[in-house]
């Protein structure tokens, strides 16, 4: 029997949204949480020839892939598997597969960013802690419209949330490292500096992978640019910011707000000083995480746990 292993269902979904059964020769077991302790990781999951992820919240570094001789199949979710050190699994002979995104034609996450945006500046959340306690109307909200939403990354993603941004009459701008002032003009964009995304947006929303290049890229430099009224959201991956200077910026008011949906660690510690503070929305990276989207990468990845055990591998991730 080919022993696999799924990951992080925090929802107690996973079996349900596929057809687990239909993997003869395969005894499948489901795991509810995440790990984050290198000796607890390997210990679980040293018995598995296969395991499949959800999304990127396990993590597999060479560290852990090296003390797992058993493993050959990671059935990744998602496009990319960031979670994964690629270069050391394909050295060590483990297979890497990915799945589309599902039907959800890939708006779940702009969806999730712009109710962000308006859940950070209308202090929703806030107002109705507040209202829990018998106030009534504690914070002046800010409204959208004649505001500049600044979109840091303007690909699939970061062009999406811009029609909102459109659509609610805002003023576009927009950086990115491959983003030309004819693409952004195609989409009622303006395209900026750098600097000037920061200094002029009164929103701002990062869009941009994870990668080398954008790892701690938004520092204390960038929020002594922004204006004291301004609101960061993120919904792409913690480390993109310096996880430090946004909590400095936050408690020193050099901003009004964030609304965040990703973490330097998943899940977010309980001891976290991000959870004291009361000018940021948090939300457990719901980004991606509807039904439709769930059950896809459940799916798809029994598909490709079936095709690895059949010989013949399928959506292999290329180092």
């Amino acid at each position: 029997m080919v022993r696999v292993a799924v990951l992080d269902d925090y929802w107690h979904v996973a079996e349900e949204l596929a057809d687990w059964g239909s993997l003869a020769g395969a005894d499948v077991d489901f795991f509810y949480d995440t790990l984050l302790d290198v000796e607890a990781l390997v210990e679980r999951l040293t018995p598995y020839e296969a395991i499949v992820t959800t999304r990127e919240r396990t993590r597999f570094p060479r560290e852990v892939l090296t003390r797992l001789p058993n493993l050959k199949l990671i059935a990744g979710t998602g496009g990319r598997q960031a979670n994964v050190d690629e270069p050391a699994a394909a050295e060590l002979g483990i297979t890497v597969c990915i799945t589309g995104g599902g039907p959800s034609r890939g708006n779940a996450t702009a969806e999730l960013a712009w109710a962000l945006v308006l859940g950070v500046t209308r202090h929703i959340t806030w107002e109705d802690a507040q209202m829990r306690q018998g106030k009534w109307q504690t914070r002046v909200a800010e409204g959208l419209g004649g505001k500049a939403l600044g979109i840091l990354g303007m690909g699939r993603l970061g062009t999406r949330v811009s029609q909102f941004g459109n659509f609610f009459d805002m003023d576009v701008i927009a950086w990115g490292p491959t983003l030309d002032a004819e693409r952004a003009a195609a989409n009622n964009v303006e395209l900026v500096s750098r600097d000037e995304l920061f200094t002029r947006s009164d929103v701002l929303s990062i869009h941009v992978p994870l990668t080398d290049l954008s790892r701690g890229w938004i520092t204390s430099r960038d929020f002594d640019l922004m204006k004291p009224s301004a609101f960061l959201v993120n919904t792409s991956r913690g480390p993109i910011v310096v996880e430090e200077d946004l909590i400095a910026a936050l408690r020193e008011h050099k901003i009004a707000g964030a609304a965040l949906d990703v973490y330097d660690v998943e899940p977010l510690p309980a001891d976290h000083p991000l959870l004291k503070l009361d000018n940021v929305l948090l939300a457990p990276h719901l980004g991606y995480s509807t039904r439709a989207s769930l059950k896809n990468f459940m799916i798809e990845s029994v598909k490709n746990v079936q095709a690895w055990m059949d010989g013949n591998p399928v959506n292999v991730l290329k180092p």
